[in-house]
């Protein structure tokens, strides 16, 4: 069944941008614009599931802020800290109390002006690629709820492709801004490491994989609000993408691979995707060829050694993390499954580090001669509910996790940007995206190819 909140209201189907523009001209109020964006979320949320803690005194009642995206709805991942509101991580073994202020990231992220109507839904600690739960229900796929809303960013995904909102905080560890985003048929970018100022979990990790991020329904949201974000705060380091509006002219070398390490292969429809978009690439005047990943087997090996370390990391110090009533007895499946995995494999950690580590300057040489590189995002279309839940017998699980998101966690390590852009349909009629990944540094580039994608095929809307 497909479930949308699209109705004639003060959002009608605007993006962020637009609904932005008609605040500062009087058109519409912030405050009409919130208690639509609330309607529109009791409306739907019985189906979706994609909100786990909201607070309509203060959405409906925020005056319009200062910023480009001033008065427009928004929803913060319910593992960033906002002030007053809990932040739970996605798990039921403790219960978190109001937070005391806004963590780092999220400062910047209401910088740009928007109204936080409250938390979205992610699995438990982000380490799933599927918003399902042990001991709850599942959040769903708005174009069909039988179906994945992908994860770890789910409930942001449901909640934008659903029209709840235009906008949505989202963040990546492993694909979890571009898996929600091809799932539901978004636009989801994972910026290069150092673009933004880190959340409260990427500073404390031995490597940084975590980027922060939004979920749109079009290009120019996603570009908009990184243009917004560098105006509080921009890395020196890095170059800027400053304020990119449309396509560029210039025609690009663009790298194409199929298949990932360890034998996986994309499915059929996933396949034809790729080759579709690639087809729509060359027919725009650039030159598309296949290239090789800088990785072998090992990396998958190894990534999941990492993983299982963030499993052991928050079993390990969830009392002194999240509070004394952490009861590690309640974790599910996955991070029991993950924490143990690891536990064999410690010994291992130097080692995986050390490999890891050097994934960025492989990387780098994959950009020497292309500027951009096309990919599947995911390995095969959007699963039904159950297929990746934690409840699945652990290695069971793995290994389909394994299979199915196995283009994604490169660019977590290797620091480069990534985008999903929704443009395939599987047979069901679900999304089916793929992925554009570029150099370090130059997200400017993806957004401007993504323009040029968006305007020659715009993406399908879930409300037609």
């Amino acid at each position: 069944m497909r479930v949308h909140a699209f109705t004639d209201d003060a959002l009608a189907d605007h993006d962020a941008v637009a609904i932005a523009e008609r605040i500062r001209e009087g058109e519409v109020s912030a405050a009409e614009v919130a208690e639509a964006a609330v309607a529109r979320s009791e409306r739907v949320e019985e189906s979706l599931r994609g909100v786990v803690y909201g607070d309509d005194r203060r959405a409906v009642s925020t005056a319009p802020a200062d910023g480009p995206l001033a008065g427009v709805p928004t929803f913060v991942k319910d593992n960033t800290d906002v002030r007053g509101m809990p932040t739970n991580h996605g798990t039921s073994a403790f219960v978190a109390r109001p937070s005391r202020q806004h963590g780092p990231f999220t400062r910047q992220y209401l910088s740009t002006g928007m109204t936080v109507l409250g938390k979205s839904r992610l699995p438990e600690f982000g380490f799933n690629a599927t918003t399902e739960f042990q001991d709850a229900e599942p959040t769903r796929n708005p174009w069909h709820t039988g179906y994945s809303s992908g994860a770890s960013s789910g409930g942001a995904a449901a909640l934008v492709a659903a029209g709840v909102v235009p906008i949505a905080h989202a963040n990546d560890g492993g694909g979890s801004i571009r898996i929600p985003a091809a799932c539901c048929g978004l636009v989801g970018l994972k910026p290069s490491k150092g673009r933004h100022i880190d959340g409260e979990q990427a500073r404390s990790l031995p490597i940084n994989i975590i980027s922060e991020g939004v979920v749109t329904r079009s290009v120019r949201d996603t570009a908009a609000f990184w243009d917004a974000a560098e105006r509080y705060w921009r890395n020196p380091e890095l170059p800027p993408i400053g304020r990119v509006e449309g396509p560029a002219r210039r025609r690009l070398r663009i790298g194409l691979v199929f298949d990932s390490v360890g034998g996986v292969s994309a499915c059929p429809q996933t396949r034809a995707t790729v080759e579709n978009t690639a087809a729509a690439l060359e027919k725009l005047g650039h030159d598309v060829e296949p290239v090789p990943l800088p990785i072998d087997a090992g990396f998958i090996e190894d990534f999941t050694t990492y993983w299982g370390l963030l499993s052991f990391l928050a079993r390990t110090f969830g009392k002194r993390a999240l509070g004394r009533d952490f009861d590690a007895r309640k974790l599910d499946g996955l991070s029991v499954g993950l924490y143990r995995r690891y536990r064999r494999a410690m010994l291992r950690t130097p080692a995986m580090l050390y490999r890891l580590s050097r994934i960025k300057q492989r990387c780098a040489r994959m950009f020497t001669h292309h500027e951009v590189v096309l990919s599947p995002v995911l390995a095969h279309v959007t699963p039904e509910l159950g297929y990746l839940s934690p409840t699945v017998p652990f290695e069971t699980l793995l290994a389909r996790l394994q299979s199915y998101v196995a283009y994604t966690p490169l660019n977590n390590v290797a620091g480069t940007p990534a985008i999903s852009l929704p443009t395939g349909e599987a047979d069901n009629g679900l999304p089916i995206g793929v992925q554009l990944s570029a150099a370090y540094g130059d997200e400017r580039t993806l957004l401007e190819v993504a323009y040029e994608l968006e305007g020659h095929t715009p993406w399908r809307r879930i409300q037609d």
